[in-house]
């Protein structure tokens, strides 16, 4: 049963692999085309909808488990592209972007494709694990409170990161805040809100995989996911850049000396 298993996990992630490969290559086209990078955000969360469908494609025997781990990923995947998509419409392209392509000069291209789509790619692909398990593979629940647990976990993650969002959205869209450092809502209480709830739901998603009746192993391998993405938001490409962005703001530093960083808790005096 295993060695099946084994030999039907390396033909899923070795077609899933491709389809990322030719998926981001096609998004580098277009950005391109369009001269901004910054589309790789929108492609981002896309990936993940897509990533899962194959690995669904490629299960002969679709169970529960499976479509969970599915909808939950079209779900957290479809909203993130929304709203990035919805955001960035009618704006120049984002600064890290922009800084980049000032940076990379004559190698911009060559590094565009290799720095921000192909290692998105592969990062996806890190991430996404604990789906392609749990969508891909034959397996049923086996401990249902898991399950439920998983998905209270992700619904938790998701109510943070929407939220945090919309309100974000609301505060930056309001003239009368011009200047001003988001501290309401659910920012009084975490500095990002957004991130947080972004990688309460990977763990949410990990812990459906824990529910099924695979072997441990495949388990252990599902958290590369939420380790990649909790390791990628608090200390690479997502807390630290926004962090540093601000440093120079009096306001903001204001802002961070009463206000955690990452987990949710009441403001310090």
């Amino acid at each position: 049963m295993y060695t099946y298993t084994s030999d039907a996990l390396k033909n899923i992630f070795i077609n899933v692999a491709l389809a990322i490969f030719a998926y981001m290559t096609t998004w580098f086209i277009v950005a391109v085309i369009r001269k901004r990078n910054d589309i790789a955000d929108i492609a981002w969360g896309l990936g993940f909808v897509v990533s899962a469908l194959v690995a669904l494609s490629l299960n002969q025997s679709k169970t529960t488990a499976s479509y969970i781990a599915v909808g939950l990923t079209a779900a957290w995947g479809l909203r993130l592209a929304i709203h990035i998509g919805t955001r960035n419409h009618g704006k120049t392209e984002d600064f890290r972007y922009a800084q980049w392509r000032k940076d990379w000069g004559k190698f911009f291209l060559l590094r565009s494709y290799a720095q921000v789509f192909l290692l998105q790619g592969l990062l996806m692909l890190a991430v996404v694990t604990p789906v392609i398990i749990n969508a891909g593979l034959p397996n049923k629940i086996d401990i249902p409170v898991w399950t439920a647990a998983g998905v209270i976990v992700w619904v938790f993650g998701f109510y943070f990161e929407a939220l945090g969002d919309y309100q974000l959205r609301q505060f930056v869209t309001n003239p009368a805040n011009k200047g001003k450092v988001m501290d309401q809502g659910l920012w009084q209480y975490t500095r990002h809100p957004n991130y947080f709830g972004e990688v309460i739901q990977w763990w949410g998603v990990w812990l459906v995989l824990l529910s099924t009746n695979l072997a441990g192993s495949y388990k252990l391998i599902g958290l590369i996911g939420p380790v990649t993405i909790t390791t990628l938001i608090l200390f690479v490409s997502g807390i630290p850049l926004l962090e540093k962005k601000y440093a120079d703001n009096p306001k903001y530093q204001a802002y961070a000396k009463r206000t955690n960083k990452f987990f949710p808790w009441e403001p310090r005096k």
